[in-house]
């Protein structure tokens, strides 16, 4: 009788044992929230999780084991999620990649992407890479890069072997792509070396109905952001250009906003283009001199600085020659040191 008491007690217990969760617990705090909700989404799943008002929030989700991008209204990161992780986050959107930390079970996975992805911001610093100036130089720098990253990623053991396996294959592809680009600049630098004639302009078409020559531009630095309504980078670089502009209002300096706008990008309408180019003007309130490239991509200053890429920054000294055809971006730092490099 006792044997079968026993007997009758285990499969109780065995019975009582917690089943496996066949879904995720997803939770975390956001400090200086961006929005009111969060979105993980891949290319055939999407769902919306409420931030309280306190940064708070929390669901349980059924998923397909992998990679989902998290997007907080303002930045995006990836996690790796899979049914019975519980994975708590935190992070702090003014430094969002540098405070992004998970914790709980399956939370490693979701950390060696966060570190990935800073390590790799960290290597590829485009800032410090576009100072290269020679072809042998570029490859040797990408070569260490490639041995840097391959030795990062054997070094994160226990984490899920897609990721570690995936993270190794796309070293090369990721490289080419940057090596390409750089290659390019320091080839465009060849080309339109500093000191040299400007490619010029005449009469393109302001804001306010006016025009603008290139020869009007003599007297000052010019700094000329090459843009377009609808180009997401170019539209993040408004504030920063907006700020640069107030800072330096009164130096030895203006700056010049040219629209590649085009037919094809507004619906076949040069009108609409002008339309939709005049009312983001409005709209960002943006200053300085704004021109519209008369053909777009095709408009011969356009074609002769060889951009084929946007937003592109130039900078012209007041003599009206090349500084540099490729001038660091609005939010970088390097450019405040140009500038400061040339008493501006």
């Amino acid at each position: 009788m006792k044997k079968i008491l026993f007997l009758l007690l285990a499969i109780a217990v065995i019975s009582c044992q917690e089943e496996p969760k066949d879904y995720v617990t997803f939770s975390g705090k956001i400090t200086n929230k961006n929005s009111d909700s969060i979105v993980l989404r891949t290319r055939d799943y999407s769902k919306t999780i409420t931030v309280n008002k306190d940064g708070t929030f929390s669901d349980t989700l059924k998923v397909e084991t992998g990679i989902y991008n998290f997007f907080d209204g303002s930045e995006s990161t990836n996690v790796f999620l899979k049914n019975g992780f519980d994975i708590n986050m935190t992070l702090d959107t003014k430094e969002f990649d540098e405070t992004i930390t998970y914790t709980g079970t399956g939370a490693e996975h979701s950390n060696f992407l966060a570190e990935k992805s800073l390590k790799e911001e960290e290597l590829l610093d485009m800032d410090e890479l576009s100072t290269i100036t020679e072809m042998d130089e570029l490859d040797k720098a990408m070569e260490n890069i490639k041995t840097e990253l391959s030795e990062f990623y054997a070094s994160k053991t226990g984490i899920d072997s897609s990721l570690t396996n995936n993270a190794v294959k796309d070293i090369e592809p990721m490289l080419k792509f940057y090596r390409g680009y750089l290659a390019d600049a320091i080839t465009l630098k060849k080309d339109l070396p500093k000191g040299a004639p400007s490619p010029t302009f005449e009469d393109y078409e302001n804001v306010d109905g006016t025009t603008t020559s290139f020869e009007d531009l003599k007297g000052k630095y010019t700094y000329i952001d090459v843009w377009a309504t609808w180009c997401g980078p170019c539209k993040a670089e408004i504030p920063s250009l907006k700020a640069l502009e107030k800072e330096y209002h009164d130096k030895n300096i203006q700056f010049l906003s040219l629209s590649i706008d085009d037919d094809r990008s507004h619906g076949g309408s040069w009108d609409k283009a002008r339309e939709d180019w005049k009312a983001m003007i409005a709209e960002k309130e943006l200053g300085g001199i704004q021109l519209f490239a008369p053909n777009g991509w095709q408009t011969p200053f356009v074609r002769e600085y060889k951009i084929n890429g946007i937003p592109r920054f130039i900078l012209i000294d007041p003599d009206g020659n090349i500084v540099t055809p490729d001038a660091p971006r609005p939010s970088s730092e390097k450019l405040k040191e140009l500038f400061d490099s040339l008493n501006i």
